[in-house]
């Protein structure tokens, strides 16, 4: 396998510490970097075309195909602090980070507050080629165990790629050379590249079942992309690597990533608050989105550490024990945690993303965000998400945004 090529390093100096800043510009010819023109900050009347430099997805009911759609409604509201109180993925973050807004990122899930750390609140830290020879180097020694080959043998990998996966996350936890904060992105970055790695390697991108035959048998396939699957993880996680560090810019206004559960936050200082929370499905089964159940396996390599004891092993395929904040989002308690919500970031701008379709109904929805807020408007636009064909026809399939002001 081709390697990248050693790196020039940059030391800025700043006030607090040095910076140390890697130029990929000499990388291999088979892996690409994501950003190839200049980053530049986005305002009202910005081309939307120039929304291309996003973090990747493959996360269900991720918004970054809506960015553009999202970017002309938040252009029309006027505020500089905002809070994305389900911050997920971590795209709309990064959209408002480069409009130019101070962002608090939150996620309940630690996986995502770490990717949050490394594209929203990381204004100038990127991995270096040295970083990343460390990270990739073989060991002998696993202070926590080899937690993935001893307990996801033929699920959802490989037992070469489990081994290489334990020997990635304990590297990064073991990553050194650095002053606390620069390495706190540093690891960051690396993860935001494993979990992609892992992500792609996956049918439907997801851990919610154990079917790594899926990815082995040899069948005509109508769905993923075999030569993707057995592409090495290494492969992937070069390319990853160089995706993570083209999306580190210094924002306008300083950025930060928290992990709390969202009813814990503090609702003062923020001038607009955007909520993304899980769906509650309206099918005979009246289920909500559980995130934990299709991506435990990324939320226990981000705590490794206490991985192992909290695994649910009466479950085939390995899962968490814990629920957490998505309790509160299912049929039965969905009204009254927006009521709990809209009521609690009463004093901000109110900006809601919903699916037509969906428990609660807009309607009812938008009538709990009048209880506290004098104008509200609702905008809609036809989109199917990829693994979410809820409504049958396409035409009931509709994302709804609500913004109370």
């Amino acid at each position: 396998m081709k390697t990248l090529q050693r790196c020039n390093v940059l030391t800025m100096e700043t006030t607090k510490h040095e910076v140390v800043v890697s130029d990929f510009r000499q990388a291999t010819s088979d892996i690409v970097p994501v950003r190839k023109s200049r980053l530049r900050h986005l305002s009202k009347g910005s081309d939307k075309n120039d929304l291309h430099i996003i973090p990747s997805t493959r996360f269900q009911g991720s918004k970054r195909k809506m960015l553009p759609w999202l970017h002309e409604i938040l252009s029309d509201l006027r505020f500089d602090t905002v809070l994305d109180a389900f911050g997920g993925s971590g795209c709309v973050s990064y959209l408002l980070k480069r409009m130019g807004k101070k962002v608090t990122f939150n996620d309940c899930f630690r996986w995502n507050y770490i990717l949050g750390q490394a594209v929203v609140a990381n204004n100038r830290v990127s991995l270096s080629n040295e970083d990343v020879d460390q990270i990739l180097a073989p060991r002998t020694d696993y202070p926590w165990g080899k937690v993935v080959s001893t307990n996801f043998k033929g699920i959802y990998y490989l037992d070469s790629e489990n081994e290489w996966i334990d020997t990635v996350t304990t590297n990064i936890f073991e990553l050194t050379g650095y002053s606390e904060e620069i390495l706190h992105y540093k690891q960051a970055l690396a993860f935001y590249a494993l979990f992609q790695a892992c992500l792609v390697k996956r049918p439907f991108n997801l851990f919610h079942r154990r079917n790594l035959d899926v990815r082995l048998r040899d069948v005509p396939r109508s769905f993923g992309n075999k030569a993707t699957w057995d592409r090495p993880f290494s492969d992937w996680f070069h390319r990853f690597v160089m995706e993570a560090n083209g999306l580190v810019f210094a924002s306008q206004k300083p950025c930060r990533a928290i992990n709390s559960d969202v009813f814990d936050i503090d609702p003062s200082g923020f001038e607009m608050v955007y909520l993304d929370p899980p769906y509650v499905k309206k099918t005979p089964a009246r289920s909500g989105t559980n995130y934990l159940r299709y991506y435990h396996f990324l939320e226990g390599l981000a705590t490794y550490h206490t991985w192992e004891e909290r695994i649910d092993f009466s479950t085939r395929n390995r899962r968490l024990k814990e629920n957490r904040e998505e309790l509160v989002f299912i049929p039965d308690k969905a009204i009254d945690s927006f009521d709990r919500l809209f009521k609690q970031f009463r004093d901000s701008t109110i900006v809601v993303s919903y699916t037509a379709g969906g428990i609660p109904s807009i309607d009812t929805l938008r009538r709990l965000l009048k209880k506290y807020k004098s104008n509200v408007k609702l905008i809609t636009k036809p989109y199917v998400y990829a693994l979410n064909r809820q409504n049958g026809d396409k035409r009931l399939n509709r994302e709804c945004v609500l913004v109370g002001v």
